[in-house]
């Protein structure tokens, strides 16, 4: 089996989590940066929380690393670690990609929303006028509640444990898109067009569910950001009970155009690509 291409010249693009094991961008996007013809590869970083801020600093300071992705737990953190933050980091105060800039700045931004809005629509259930509940106020979980508000829902509710996180959230949305964001209630779920795990549970088979998918509407949609296992817990309960399911590897993918603008990976040149083909 033939890997990628490594030389001396290659870009790095760390991606920082704790666990690790379970990121897919690896996967997914290092056939893409082949594909571009790409000097550059991804790769997983395992880093628990208190080495955060040594490990970003380390990383790029590093002549070859020419951006960060981010993933669990670090999404909030990183933030405090950068000079500047895009629109949707600003808003939800996390983030899952870091660049530097042309002037050696660290600049970050949220692309998990987009992703997620993006990916639903492409299978049929855009957000406009919907009503959505959201498990999580972390990083996957906010940038959810942004993207869809962005995108024309109509109400969209939280519900997190950490209530000081869950409170500076909804003042951040409110602040954007007043009256339209809030803390669930208990009957929430059953109101809900879409039915949105945020948490990092489902990740490890002994998790508890995030919320009990037959409180859903039987004409709701269930989601699941959780990427690893592909079938949560979560998402079979769901289909068990006749419930839509959406999984969360789409969120992923519908952010791979987002990524590649934003850390400038170009479109395939078609002499190149050619000639590496043998055709020219």
């Amino acid at each position: 089996m033939t890997g990628p291409h490594v030389s001396g010249t290659t870009r790095l693009y760390p991606v920082l989590g704790d666990p690790v094991a379970q990121v897919r961008a690896p996967g997914l996007l290092n056939p893409l940066l082949a594909e571009l013809g790409a000097d550059a590869l991804v790769v997983p970083v395992h880093v628990r929380p208190d080495a955060l801020a040594e490990v970003v600093r380390g990383l790029m300071r590093a002549g070859n690393v020419d951006g960060l992705l981010v993933t669990v737990p670090h999404k909030a953190a990183v933030c405090a670690l950068v000079d500047a933050l895009g629109p949707a980091a600003a808003v939800t105060g996390t983030a899952n990609a870091v660049r530097r800039t042309a002037d050696g700045r660290l600049y970050a931004e949220n692309f998990d929303g987009r992703g997620f809005v993006d990916g639903l629509t492409a299978a049929g259930r855009p957000l406009r006028d919907a009503h959505v509940f959201v498990a999580g106020a972390g990083g996957a979980g906010g940038a959810i509640a942004a993207a869809g508000l962005a995108a024309g829902a109509a109400r969209v509710v939280l519900r997190d444990p950490d209530g000081a996180r869950l409170a500076g959230l909804l003042g951040r949305l409110d602040a954007r898109w007043p009256g339209r964001a809030g803390a669930a209630g208990p009957d929430d779920i059953g109101r809900a067009d879409v039915v949105v795990n945020a948490t990092p549970l489902g990740m490890r088979a002994a998790d508890p569910l995030p919320f009990d998918p037959a409180a859903a509407r039987p004409d709701a949609v269930v989601a699941d950001v959780v990427m690893k296992p592909h079938e949560t817990a979560l998402l079979r309960a769901a289909a068990a009970r006749g419930r839509r399911v959406h999984h969360g590897i789409h969120m992923l993918e519908q952010q791979v155009p987002a990524y590649r603008e934003f850390f400038g990976w170009l479109r395939p040149d078609p002499a190149a690509a050619a000639r590496k083909s043998g055709m020219a």
